[in-house]
């Protein structure tokens, strides 16, 4: 165990960034495809191929999944990873050729970095070219390069964030794992404390935040310039991520198993699922081993926390913003 979601045997991930740019991408290659679900829970999403994950619905395996930068401009990085997996061969069965399934989701990171630069099908092909089993990297990599959380004061007083991974496992060699691009409009919480989010601003007698280093978006959002500023707040946040295990699941228990998951977002995020963000969580099973829905649902917001709390850790400041491990050693 590595503490990754690519401990799940037959789980691979790839990432590719433009460091200049400031945004990335992010895959996850189920080469043998797994059963697939989805969890929306934010106001504000930039998905793709999101309705066939859905009970009721006829594909039953998804062969990829793709987070990337870029806005709704990211999405197009998915034709690399369908381009990659075709000429693979893998994916669903159309008569004279294979139809890999793809779902997407994106995150806003056009205001960190070189805006003219997104992700595109060439970097969504190389980061499947770069997909291993070995844990990936956190922090400022893949769809993590330009995440930033804690905006409500604005881009200028928000943090570095990243991208994250965790794993558990639990009875009977059921495993959990967890991969996250954080890039919240709220703080980022371990142990009822903050360690990355909005920060204070002061001008001379002008203090908007507590007076510590840290503004507190709930209390910020409280107050009546939090208020006043809350309308203008930018609605271009977004926690993109997947939620996999070994386990055997049906689609509905997949696609509960991934709503559940999203719980892991409140235990790390003050607020959490704010008409500003557009939280997406893809859900995954490789179907290994038996296991019973209740105990998966009890552990994967624990999980996904985790993925989440990693993601903020590793982060490394950028531009004139700072992270969290830059704050602690200075």
């Amino acid at each position: 165990m590595n503490n990754s979601i690519t401990d799940i045997k037959g789980i691979l991930v790839g990432q590719s960034e433009n460091r200049k740019a400031l945004t990335g991408c992010t895959v996850v290659i189920c080469k043998k495809g797994a059963i697939g679900g989805v969890s929306q829970r934010g106001g504000a999403p930039g998905t793709r191929e999101t309705d066939l994950l859905r009970p009721m619905r006829l594909v039953q395996k998804v062969h990829g999944i793709l987070l990337a930068g870029g806005s709704a401009y990211g999405l197009d990085a998915a034709g690399g990873v369908m381009q990659y997996l075709e000429e693979k061969s893998f994916g669903f069965e159309a008569g004279p050729t294979v139809v890999p399934i793809v779902p997407s989701a994106i995150l806003f990171d056009l205001a960190v970095g070189d805006f003219s630069v997104r992700p595109d099908k060439a970097m969504g092909y190389d980061a499947c070219i770069n997909a291993s089993s070995a844990p990936p990297m956190q922090g400022n990599y893949g769809a993590g390069t330009g995440a930033t959380v804690g905006k409500i004061l604005g881009y200028k007083q928000s943090m570095k964030s990243g991208i994250g991974t965790a794993s558990m496992q639990i009875a009977n060699g059921v495993i959990i794992g967890a991969l996250v691009a954080v890039n919240a409009f709220g703080d980022i919480v371990k142990d009822n404390k903050i360690i990355a989010g909005a920060r204070t601003i002061k001008k001379g007698p002008l203090i908007i935040g507590k007076e510590k280093y840290f503004a507190d978006t709930l209390e910020t959002m409280q107050s009546l310039a939090g208020r006043k500023i809350l309308s203008y707040a930018a609605k271009q946040n977004t926690i993109i991520g997947v939620i996999a295990t070994n386990a055997a699941l049906s689609k509905e228990e997949v696609n509960y198993f991934s709503d559940i998951a999203s719980n892991g977002i409140a235990l790390s995020v003050q607020p959490a699922f704010t008409m500003f963000d557009g939280d997406t969580i893809f859900g995954l099973a490789t179907g290994q081993v038996k296991s019973d829905i209740n105990i998966l649902s009890a552990f994967a917001p624990k999980v996904f926390s985790r993925a989440i709390i990693n993601a903020v850790m590793a982060a490394n400041p950028i531009v004139g913003l700072p992270s969290h491990n830059s704050i602690i050693t200075n």
